[in-house]
């Protein structure tokens, strides 16, 4: 009786075979786990960024500024967009995030290039996240010293050997020294409330249901909308409470720089942390039990946190997975985090990202209440 039995062993071994047939669910999230993130590393994840948005602001129309500028398209890392008619405007591309890099050629260049006066050449860049464009910075260097290969002949050809034939000023904007923290840990504030808050909520109405309860709430008069508030609302605070911490230790512990409005933020916040309890609770409303709710969350945050652009440059990605990554709240919310706390963004700077989050809270909530209402029925 106290041996060991081969036949109990095959027993419970082919009874837990069944029961892994029967959750379905679970056996799919066994399944498509290893295949997302292979797909994605694969196919989509990439540390060296290119074909990065770029405009030109050129006072000079000479052949010495068209070969600048065909040389840092040839590289592969720019893609010139077009061609700013302003400072005003540059400043404005960049700010919104609508470009990478803004190229300043001043008018008197082909002559002191001529003259052989090394003439400076003014590059900004986006330094929010350091790793989009730090390979690109280093192609300017040697974009500057082939780029006038095909004019500097003749008389030029002396201007060839020796020191580069230009000099770039590079300006990092908002991170001048290319400190990692400053994009890792605001980026952290939307990776840290995206999974508590869709974790929380989903296990919610699971936890319900598991403990029968729900039956009792089904009973009570409450409308599926005020069921929905009353889930929500109490976790609202619990975000916010998250946000305080966060932003308290960006500031005491890594000195992260917070430009702009802390009440723009907060208010953000509201849409972005009411979207991720929506999203979590439509999940409670297909999984039948706590561990379904987990394993459903984890399936929707692993492609949040490897296509928002949180892991690696939003634009080293394919144009599939940039299309893919917009439909993540994630992706949003990064771009408007690092936008205030660096760069001190405006509601006008951040209106495209908080109409995006909106639409995606609208679609989310519709199919949230119709789950609920089949859920009752």
């Amino acid at each position: 009786m106290n041996g060991f039995s081969f036949s109990r062993f095959m027993a419970i071994l082919v009874k837990e075979f069944v029961q892994m047939r029967r959750d379905r669910l679970t056996f799919a999230m066994i399944v498509g786990i290893p295949i997302m993130q292979l797909i994605l590393f694969g196919f989509a994840i990439n540390s060296d960024p290119k074909n990065l948005p770029a405009v030109v602001r050129s006072a000079d129309n000479s052949a010495f500024a068209r070969a600048f500028v065909v040389s840092l398209k040839n590289s592969g890392y720019f893609a010139i967009k077009s061609e700013a008619r302003s400072e005003a405007e540059a400043g404005r591309l960049i700010e919104t995030g609508e470009v990478q890099f803004v190229i300043s050629i001043p008018a008197d260049f082909s002559r002191e290039l001529m003259q052989g006066r090394r003439p400076k050449l003014l590059v900004e860049a986006d330094a929010t996240d350091p790793a989009a464009t730090s390979n690109a910075i280093a192609a300017l260097t040697n974009a500057a010293r082939t780029a006038f290969d095909r004019e500097l002949v003749g008389a030029l050809a002396r201007l060839k050997p020796g020191a580069d034939p230009i000099e770039l000023v590079i300006h990092r904007r908002y991170n001048p020294e290319g400190i990692t923290q400053y994009n890792v840990v605001p980026g952290l504030m939307g990776v840290i409330l995206t999974l508590t808050m869709v974790m929380m909520t989903a296990m919610a109405m699971t936890r319900e249901r598991e403990r029968g309860t729900i039956e009792a709430l089904l009973a009570t008069p409450a409308l599926p909308g005020e069921v929905m508030l009353g889930k929500i609302v109490p976790y609202i605070a619990v975000g916010y409470l998250q946000v305080v911490l966060i932003l308290v230790a960006s500031w005491a512990l890594f000195a992260v720089p917070i430009i702009g409005s802390l009440w723009l933020l907060l208010t953000a916040l509201i849409v972005f942390i009411a979207l991720n309890l929506c999203i979590g609770f439509t999940i409670s409303t297909v999984a039948q039990s706590q561990l379904q709710a987990m394993q459903m969350s984890v399936f929707f945050f692993l492609p949040s946190l490897l296509l928002s652009g949180f892991m690696f440059p939003f634009r080293g990605m394919p144009e599939w997975a940039q299309a893919l990554g917009e439909i993540f709240p994630l992706t949003h919310f990064l771009r408007i985090v690092r936008g205030i706390l660096l760069k001190g963004n405006e509601l006008p700077e951040i209106a495209n990202e908080l109409v995006a989050l909106m639409a995606i809270l609208s679609v989310v909530t519709f199919i949230a209440m119709k789950r609920y209402r089949r859920t009752l029925d």
